[in-house]
């Protein structure tokens, strides 16, 4: 389904479905309080992040630490084009992801009911909502059957409803990386007594740290021999490879730097420097565009690696790689379990809360309309003209490229 479409459902179906889910929660909850039922160990934690690749990366600090100090068994539901990203570290069992499948309403009401009976099976007892006050996320927590269920809770922000069925609620924190908001919702679990709101923690920058992935140099000579086979002269001997990844997501198109200003970037960086190889980075429907990008350049150094690689390579890719410029979009997120330096432009979103935990550098020219997307408009911005974008030169962005080619 489109990105309009499921903001469109989440909207009008959503909210009934969530007020009526909220009363059912509450009859389930008031007849356990009724039986005096305990509540079980926290045993099996089931993470729900469904439509953003970015954010599987961002939240596995969080992840990790429920895993380690509440000595518990992970899952995750995600939407099922989005599972990949799940798989580069691999904290998560792979045995125990559940993915939904968003082709279109039917498959996804079906999807979520098998969901529903996934979830008993395996006795979730916790449940993290990940999303940013999605209805969907929300009624997939609620409807669980889990006697803990955390997310976050709009308190007294308007336009950010969505029900009553969340027995740890913690506050969304706009002006902290969500990385640190993620590991909030894993210390709702570990307080011995109860806060409102939830979490009342400082959350150090040592707390987000991410994993690192090893490649092993088998892995990286065959990624090397792939990539010299393209190269006119055969061979990678003394070049170094630059990644130009010029796409966002559908999410929000908005991210996206002229594809002009890419391919003047890439001029200038071939004329300075000789031993450089460019790859213009990008999945296998994107080939068509980056090849058009490729012609801009008409320079036999640049290649057109779009679907060059699986989605399970990009690690390798990026430790044989010397640099990475890139819009705001999965790769930044990507690359960030490798020691690759990525620069990343940044527009309607700020890095502030959506920055790269990798060796990373933000390039955002801090308009005053931006960041016009957050967590309380859905991500959904009515600028046709993304100044922010523009608003990044192309002297602005090489001179900060060629510093660390030339150190």
């Amino acid at each position: 389904m489109r990105v309009d479409t499921m903001r469109q459902l989440d909207y009008w179906l959503g909210i009934p479905l969530t007020f009526i889910a909220s009363l059912w929660v509450a009859v389930q909850d008031w007849f356990r309080n009724q039986a005096s039922q305990e509540a079980p160990a926290i045993q099996r934690i089931l993470f729900v992040e469904l439509s953003e690749m970015g954010s599987t990366i961002i939240a596995d600090p969080a992840m990790r630490r429920a895993r380690d100090k509440l000595n518990a068994e992970l899952y995750f539901v995600i939407f099922a084009k989005n599972r990949p990203s799940l798989e580069l570290l691999d904290t998560v069992p792979r045995e125990n992801v559940f993915t939904l499948r968003e082709d279109n309403l039917f498959t996804l009401l079906w999807d979520s009911l098998r969901y529903l009976v996934w979830c008993r099976r395996n006795n979730i007892d916790t449940v993290i909502d990940l999303e940013l006050f999605s209805r969907v996320s929300a009624l997939l927590t609620g409807l669980s059957g889990a006697w803990r269920r955390v997310g976050f809770h709009s308190f007294n922000n308007e336009g950010l409803w969505r029900g009553f069925m969340l027995t740890h609620k913690v506050a969304y924190n706009a002006h902290q990386h969500v990385a640190k908001s993620f590991v909030a919702l894993v210390y709702s679990l570990e307080c011995e007594t109860d806060e409102v709101p939830y979490a009342k923690i400082h959350i150090s920058d040592d707390d987000i740290e991410l994993a690192q992935v090893s490649v092993s140099e088998q892995a990286q000579a065959e990624m090397r021999q792939r990539i010299a086979l393209l190269c006119p002269d055969q061979t990678l001997a003394h070049k170094r490879i630059v990644l130009i990844n010029p796409n966002a997501s559908e999410l929000l198109p908005q991210r996206r730097w002229p594809k002009e200003r890419y391919a003047e970037l890439m001029r200038r960086l071939l004329a300075r420097f000789d031993d450089i190889v460019i790859l213009i980075t990008g999945a296998p429907a994107e080939r068509e565009e980056a090849e058009a990008l490729k012609q801009q350049c008409n320079n036999e150094r640049v290649i057109n690696f779009a679907g060059g690689v699986k989605f399970a390579e990009l690690p390798t890719l990026y430790t044989i790689s010397t640099l990475m410029v890139t819009n705001d979009s999965g790769p930044g997120h990507f690359s960030a379990i490798t020691p690759l330096k990525t620069f990343v432009l940044f527009g309607p979103e700020t890095p502030t809360l959506y920055g790269s935990l990798g060796n990373s550098t933000p390039i955002w020219a801090g308009l005053a309309c931006a960041p016009c997307v957050s967590a309380s408009n859905h991500r959904k911005t009515p600028c046709s003209q993304p100044v922010c974008m523009t608003a990044i030169s192309v002297e602005q962005v090489e001179y900060m490229v060629a510093f660390e080619l030339s150190h």
